[in-house]
């Protein structure tokens, strides 16, 4: 069979409740939204209760609590294409899995530590054991499902789970594609100047280009308001990066010392911890030579501690074994992202909209020069990039992201606003040991967390807090919780949804910021569903999206609204707050469904005010434009030459077809070509459409 057309993919959560009788039955939505494909959490058999997927227990058959390989050949059928996450690095390691219950197949398919009996664990979950990819006969077995549903058209690609757990990442990518997989995305996360390797892939998840999104967002002008009031605050001087080293190096000297343990029965060398906290990337990729940009890492970890010796047996230029280099590099991604996005992010919140997977919370904002740089960058090396806005991983919803991220273009006013809600909050808060809970940090982050969600739940809102607090580390944690602590925290929270002055300070201060936080929202939207690469929805996004951290972004979606929004678009409602999320993503994907060629082809950035990200695709057969700064009064755009004349308004007007041709000159105002009320506008060329 021939994959189909890729255009756009819908993320879902399986689960109990989302079996693959389910997805089948939100076939007929899915198409009337526009996505070309389901993009399905792991479907392999997993424990029994499992709500998620990523505990395998036989890489061999499909589910059948979600209903078997029959029940997902049947999805396939159903009209829209399969995209399937796999987990190559790990399976549960109980006594329901055959290949573990069984001693010698466990020694065959499992990375085990021979001395201790311990074995190479997914991050710090020890139920989760690491397998051994590196085996052609367990990579066979493991597999021969995945790569037989492709064959036959059942799955039209991969998504790859955590590939850098694995042995060799490239080697092991190589392969899959040897095996006749066209279409990989690897869970990769990369740092904001770290560049995918030429690996046989179409691209990451898309966490870079979430990022760049959000930053992009982010006015820079607030940074010095916002730093400063972070610093007065919490006392906290330092920059991120340090905060990030100094969790990560207490990752890698408690949790991880059982793998820093293994490595030093391998080659016993000083300061082993704090050469595994040093590396600037989450890994590097060595084998029988060294890339330059895993030399420059290795360069960069020895300023940030990574003992000469270390250095020099990763770059090979002393004798190592090759299972220390394998085993060095396994180890640190578990640090970096336990450390980092774990730990880091709930300690440093200066604004936590920067504060997300894949992201440094130390780069402030991203230049439209920059962000189109990175666009052409994408478009060149790997054009089917996910691109995405909000994942079952990330630390909130790209709605929530984009409140918050939006206080930077009133600095001044949310320094006020923040620093009187300290002052109206002094009777709620509660001694607990001499200190007064929750402490500065906390507190900050609460009120930012209330920015992002409002008006969600008290309820929502506590258990976020207490995952928050967990992960810090700082006043309790999940080995040891203080209870006593985050009882005062969580009582706080409680408190602030209490009548009173700080009740109706937050509320109305939410309210009247909700606007600008949904401009951005809608943004970020226009240029996720635009830009080089394949747009990702994530399940429910397609209307108003306020989560946090899983697993506050996993609940239950109203698809009887979603439908109803269709319906009352189709029917001819005006587009409104409501739905105008919804109407962007239908005709943004109906325009690409139409015409595919733009879309695969040039990414060309225009000439326009500062506010604005304005760019063509293909042959300048489309141009997008978002601003990027709340305020865009006399902004204009540079069309290419030859363009000026009739194009049409992709967005304007309701119902199932709406549109308007507008004569543009070669300078167009902004305000001309906006959707109504929203900072976005999309238009095609009307000449080459009629060609068509």
């Amino acid at each position: 069979m021939i994959a189909r057309d890729l255009y756009c993919t819908y993320r879902l959560q399986l689960g109990p409740a989302m079996a693959f009788e389910h997805v089948q039955g939100l076939v007929p939505y899915l198409k009337d939204l526009g996505v070309s494909h389901v993009y399905l959490s792991p479907s392999f058999q997993a424990q029994e209760g499992s709500t998620h997927g990523y505990d395998v227990i036989d890489p061999t058959r499909i589910s059948d609590a979600l209903g078997g390989e029959e029940g997902l050949r049947a999805l396939a059928d159903s009209g829209l294409g399969v995209i399937l996450d796999i987990v190559p690095n790990h399976m549960a390691g109980v006594d329901t899995n055959r290949y573990w219950a069984d001693p010698e197949l466990r020694k065959k398919f499992f990375d085990l530590d021979p001395v201790s009996g311990r074995w190479r664990r997914f991050f710090d979950i020890d139920e989760l054991a690491g397998v051994r990819q590196e085996d052609p006969e367990v990579f066979e077995e493991t597999h021969k499902l995945p790569l037989r549903l492709v064959a036959e058209g059942v799955v039209d690609g991969l998504r790859v789970d955590h590939p850098d757990g694995l042995a060799d990442p490239a080697g092991y990518l190589a392969r899959l594609r040897h095996a006749g997989v066209e279409r990989v995305w690897v869970e990769k996360i990369l740092e904001a100047e770290e560049e995918l390797r030429d690996w046989s892939v179409s691209g990451t998840v898309g966490y870079e280009f979430l990022n760049d999104a959000a930053a992009l967002f982010v006015d820079p002008a607030g940074e010095a308001t916002l730093t400063d009031l972070y610093r007065d605050l919490t006392g906290e001087q330092r920059e991120f990066h340090e905060v990030a080293d100094e969790a990560k190096l207490q990752q890698a000297t408690t949790t991880f010392q059982p793998e820093v343990d293994r490595l030093r029965r391998i080659v016993d060398l000083p300061d082993m911890e704090r050469a595994l906290a040093s590396l600037p990337t989450y890994r590097t990729y060595v084998r029988d030579q060294v890339d330059p940009a895993d030399r420059a890492a290795i360069n960069a970890a020895r300023h940030h501690g990574m003992p000469a010796e270390i250095a020099a047996r990763l770059t090979l230029e002393a004798d190592a074994p090759a299972e220390f280099v394998t085993r060095f590099q396994q180890t640190t991604p578990a640090i970096t992202a336990k450390g980092v996005e774990d730990t880091a992010f709930y300690r440093d919140v200066r604004l936590l909209a920067l504060n997300e997977v894949g992201g440094d919370p130390g780069r402030f904002s991203l230049s439209v020069a920059d962000f189109h740089a990175r666009c052409a960058e994408r478009a060149r090396r790997f054009p089917q990039n996910l691109l995405i806005t909000q994942t079952h991983d990330t630390k909130r919803s790209g709605d929530s992201r984009a409140r918050i991220g939006a206080l930077a273009g009133i600095a001044a006013e949310w320094r006020k606003e923040v620093e009187r809600w300290f002052d109206l909050a002094a009777p709620l808060r509660t001694e607990v040991g001499g200190r007064s809970a929750p402490d500065p940090s906390e507190e900050y982050l609460i009120y930012q967390t209330l920015v992002g969600v409002w008006p969600a739940s008290s309820e929502r809102v506590e258990e976020y807090v207490r995952k928050a607090l967990r992960e810090a580390k700082r006043n309790t944690n999940w080995v040891e919780p203080d209870e006593e602590w985050e009882g005062a925290v969580l009582e706080f929270c409680r408190r602030l949804y209490g009548p009173g002055e700080l009740h109706d300070a937050i509320s109305s201060f939410a309210t009247r910021h909700m606007p600008r936080g949904e401009r951005a929202a809608v943004g970020q939207l226009l240029l996720k569903l635009t830009t080089p690469g394949v747009p990702d929805v994530y399940q429910g996004d397609e209307l108003w999206a306020l989560s946090m951290v899983d697993p506050d972004n996993r609940r239950p979606v109203d698809w009887d609204l979603r439908r109803e929004t269709i319906a009352a678009l189709d029917s001819g409602a005006p587009v409104d707050r409501a739905n105008v999320k919804m109407h962007l993503i239908r005709r943004a994907l109906a325009l690409r469904a139409r015409r595919p060629e733009p879309f695969a082809g040039a990414y060309r950035p225009l000439a326009a005010t500062d506010s604005l990200c304005a760019f063509t695709r293909g042959t300048d057969e489309v141009i997008a434009v978002a601003a990027v700064r709340d305020s865009t009064t006399g902004a204009t755009f540079r069309l290419p030459d030859g363009t000026a004349g009739e194009w049409r308004d992709v967005l304007a007007g309701s119902g199932a077809d709406g549109g308007r041709t507008l004569t543009l000159g070669p300078e167009t105002p902004f305000d001309q070509v906006r959707l109504p009320g929203w900072p976005v506008a999309l238009l095609e060329r009307v000449a080459s459409f009629e060609v068509l």
